[in-house]
């Protein structure tokens, strides 16, 4: 018996794409809306959990977290600000207490604007 060699020739693309039909993608689309929109919501949601600065009426504050929630507190003092009970994908709910009442906090992580 004979063995035969056989030679693969490989496809290569020109342009460099890899398991790409070629298609172009609908920005429009309500899917692409959709991923985008979901990207956003993890993006800022991975930027709070993660301790970045963001602002607030020109002040800067940082979320600290820890085993029962964690705290926001004020990064140029180092002040505590107010305890977080919850943060969820959008939204951040916390409290403080001011002259012995509880004063429930939520910021919606949507409008923040992180700093740099």
């Amino acid at each position: 018996m004979n063995k035969v060699n056989i030679t693969v020739k490989k496809e290569i693309k020109m342009d460099g794409r890899t398991n790409n039909t070629g298609r172009p993608v609908n920005k429009k689309s309500a899917r692409q809306a959709r991923l985008a929109k979901q990207a956003f919501y993890n993006d800022v949601n991975n930027k709070f959990v993660s301790g970045n600065e963001f602002k607030v009426n020109n002040i800067t504050y940082a979320y600290e977290s820890s085993d029962n929630g964690g705290c926001i507190f004020d990064v140029f003092t180092g002040s505590y600000v107010c305890n977080v009970e919850y943060v969820g994908r959008t939204k951040v709910k916390g409290f403080t207490y001011v002259l012995g009442k509880k004063v429930n906090v939520e910021l919606n992580l949507k409008t923040l604007k992180f700093v740099e």
